[in-house]
């Protein structure tokens, strides 16, 4: 009986001193396995941060975007470029209300025309000039002005004064079609200007260090894509211009030859 309890007695102790050597052994792995965990957890949470930061920036309206670009290419260039946006819009906008009041129902006019110069004769028809609006009814007014003297002098009235019309149509074109050309060089001065100082930096640091340079690059090819924007759209703006002025002078052009028809009918 008592060597039973000293061979119990031995395989307890054995047993104790392997669970606490296996414990030993244990120890130094908890914190490496619990230091790996946390380490996998900081990833997913940046992971996570950086997938809700690029939602977030694919969310933004593209007038967002736009602001933000155009603050980042400085106030320097992008302020001029701005301006000739600016002064460009406001020549287009005013070219345009002109042109619309100008535009006239040519055939309407003439046919009110007739019917004046049949019922109340010269008179009458000049007052129906005068209290009508655009560039046609002036020309008929100094055509019919000149009537008297002969057919001759009121074709030679309506084609000068067509040129006066002309003039006033234009006027202020000009100035657009300067803001479409200086819009673009502006980006391009403002690109060269950036590109220089990148490479002095280069020069100044004696390496090629792509974050010393991408600032100034950035900013010079922004300058660029905004001179080119406000082109594009001055440059449709003109279009419809020329466009309209070309349409009232094609009408001045046939009005004016109705109203030739018109005084050589009349005076016979």
């Amino acid at each position: 009986m008592k060597r039973l309890f000293s061979i119990l007695a031995v395989a307890g102790l054995m047993a104790l001193n392997a669970t606490t050597t296996e414990a030993k052994d244990l120890a130094p792995v908890v914190p490496e396995t619990v230091s790996e965990i946390v380490a996998i957890a900081d990833d997913a949470a940046a992971f996570v941060q950086d997938d809700a930061a690029a939602s977030q920036e694919s969310n933004k309206s593209f007038h967002q975007v736009l602001k933000e670009r155009f603050i980042e290419g400085g106030a320097g260039f992008m302020g001029i470029v701005l301006l000739c946006l600016i002064l460009g819009l406001a020549v287009a906008i005013e070219r345009i209300m002109f042109l619309n009041f100008s535009t006239t129902n040519t055939k309407k006019f003439t046919a009110k025309v007739e019917d004046a110069l049949a019922s109340g004769g010269v008179e009458a028809a000049k007052e129906l000039c005068r209290n009508t609006k655009g560039p046609i009814a002036s020309i008929y007014y100094q055509g019919l002005d000149r009537s008297e003297e002969g057919v001759e002098a009121a074709e030679k009235a309506v084609v000068a004064y067509g040129g006066v019309q002309m003039g006033q149509l234009e006027k202020n074109v000009s100035w657009l079609s300067l803001f479409i050309a200086v819009a673009p060089m502006l980006g391009f001065m403002g690109t060269v200007i950036g590109m220089i100082q990148a490479f002095d930096k280069i020069s100044a640091a004696g390496g090629l260090d792509a974050s010393l340079i991408a600032g100034d690059i950035k900013v010079a090819l922004l300058t660029t894509v905004f001179g080119l924007i406000v082109a594009i759209i001055l440059q449709i703006f003109y279009n419809y211009i020329i466009a309209k002025i070309d349409s009232i002078v094609n009408d001045m052009e046939d009005a004016s030859i109705v109203l030739i028809d018109l005084l050589v009918a009349h005076r016979k």
